[in-house]
């Protein structure tokens, strides 16, 4: 019979024994988010908590994978007592992760290290690779070498930390982690992987030459099994129930690197739709029947037969708006609402063409991990509110400098989802629509993210057909944007003086 229970926000009917739930699990850089979803995409409750980096020498960027446990079985318990419901009441569990990075294991299963996809160690490295084997590279997975590729750094490992390196046992991403937690599993899937080019692509498999050209030619044992998206990767075993509330033999998926994920969450999935997410980092993505070969485009995805995903992406979005709230608006008291007080102010000034340009290139540019940011044409009649206006553009500005390049590869769209952090802010989703003049949508659902991962597990179970069937289920869009046409012209503008100064920093940045 229906039951009602309470929350801290009011009430909800839940049915005992037949209402039916998926859990959605997202990891980021540094937090993770437990979400539970009707099986309409509500929400219907929601835990997350924060993780440290830590950055142990400068480019270096890590975590302690003892810590992301402890946070995901208290983000997973607390969601589900929030929510109220029994444990046999979650269908099944599905967890999206942030791509590249390296979370080794020793031969015991237990933690080496854990390097986020912010860092950039292996610069060097990356660019040695790439001048020797980068074209050859691209012939097989579809990417040329970065700094904190998943290959990369385990080459980088096995060059400058061999000692480390002899005691790997398996390399996982960072949600393959959380899965081999809950199930004792050592599994990834083929959209991860593919997004850190260790597959070949069109076919999605291993390869022992792609290995040899990273100069990884004895590290196919550490490569996990290999398995669909929304194959059924293991079940909860009875410790990681204990820890987490979650029934003993919940089915737990292989999950998704974040960004098919988000994009599904956010209503995107079919062939020509198009994807921007404004986060952490700046993912922007077609999806196609068929990969789009075009070294200048930064890597495609498969997560399923005739599934593939065309991405653009840099670590220069929303974070640099975090690290400006971070180091000036909470040191200014503004702890109530610091976005939102970003917004507000930005929203105090009309845009002009000689306000200040902003670069963002806090943590390197997918141009060379040599980029840095800076506030440009500061004058004294400038205040917060044009440096913030200045940031959120910048931001844009680079999103459609990636999307510039998938148009020149041949891959068109018309319209696209905005998802992330920005989507949130009530500036940045008009500024994209008349920044890329193009309608963007932005999707009712606020865990976009772990929204898709928690679709891909109904339709690991069976609960949905495909993921058509299962988005049109459990997405909705929220708002609308079409682009201004004065507002077009006047960022047309901006965005060629944003480009001549990237391109006048360009020989300072690469001095000895």
């Amino acid at each position: 019979m229906p039951v009602q229970v309470a929350k801290k926000h009011g009430t909800f009917t839940i049915v005992r024994d037949e209402q039916k739930f998926l859990l959605g699990l997202d990891a980021g850089n540094t937090v993770i988010k437990a979400v539970l979803f009707d099986l309409d995409g509500r929400q219907v409750a929601m835990h997350a908590l924060d993780g440290q980096s830590n950055t142990p020498e400068a480019g270096h960027v890590e975590r302690d994978l003892n810590e992301l446990w402890a946070n995901a079985k208290t983000a997973i318990r607390v969601c589900l007592e929030t929510a109220g419901i029994e444990a046999a009441q979650v269908a099944a569990v599905g967890c999206a992760g942030h791509g590249n990075g390296l979370y080794l294991l020793d031969q015991a299963g237990e933690p080496l290290t854990g390097i986020q996809s912010l860092d950039t160690r292996a610069a060097s490295l990356a660019a040695d690779l790439s001048e020797k084997n980068g074209a050859a590279l691209h012939e097989i997975c579809l990417q040329k070498p970065w700094p904190s590729q998943t290959p990369v750094l385990l080459a980088w490992i096995k060059q400058n930390m061999p000692a480390l390196y002899a005691r790997a046992g398996s390399v996982l991403l960072c949600k393959d982690f959380i899965n081999f937690k809950l199930t004792g599993n050592l599994t990834s899937e083929v959209s991860d992987l593919s997004g850190c080019g260790l597959l070949k692509m069109p076919e999605c498999a291993y390869d022992d030459q792609l290995l040899a050209l990273y100069g990884l030619e004895e590290a196919r044992p550490l490569l996990p099994r290999l398995i669909d998206p929304a194959e059924i990767a293991g079940h909860v075993t009875a410790a990681a129930a204990a820890a987490t509330g979650l029934a003993e033999g919940t089915p737990v998926v292989g999950g998704y690197f974040d960004v098919v994920s988000s994009a599904m969450g956010s209503g995107v999935v079919a062939s020509g739709e198009a994807s921007i997410i404004c986060g952490t980092w700046s993912i922007n993505q077609v999806f196609t029947a068929s990969p789009v070969n075009d070294p200048s485009v930064f890597m495609v995805a498969g997560f399923g037969p005739d599934r593939f995903v065309n991405i653009e992406s840099s670590a220069t979005s929303a974070a640099n708006l975090e690290w400006y709230v971070r180091e000036f608006v909470e040191r200014g008291q503004h702890h109530d609402d610091p976005f939102g007080y970003c917004n507000a102010r930005v929203a105090e000034v009309a845009p002009a063409l000689d306000d200040p340009l902003f670069l963002p290139f806090l943590y390197g540019s997918a141009l060379g991990a040599e980029y840095r940011a800076g506030f440009f044409g500061v004058a004294g009649w400038h205040g917060e509110p044009h440096l913030l206006r200045a940031l959120y553009e910048g931001v844009m500005f680079e999103h459609r400098r990636h999307i510039d390049v998938l148009r020149a590869a041949d891959v068109p769209f018309n319209h696209a989802a905005l998802s992330g952090g920005g989507a949130r802010s009530p500036i940045w989703p008009q500024m994209f629509a008349d920044g890329l003049g193009v309608p963007v949508t932005v999707a009712e659902a606020q865990e976009t993210g772990a929204l898709g991962a928690a679709i891909g597990a109904g339709v690991g179970v069976g609960m949905f057909e495909d993921y058509e069937v299962g988005i049109a289920k459990m997405t909705r869009i929220k708002a609308s944007y079409t682009p201004n046409p004065k507002l077009q012209e006047h960022y047309n503008s901006r965005y060629a003086r944003y480009l001549q100064v990237t391109e006048a920093m360009q020989p300072l940045w690469n001095a000895p």
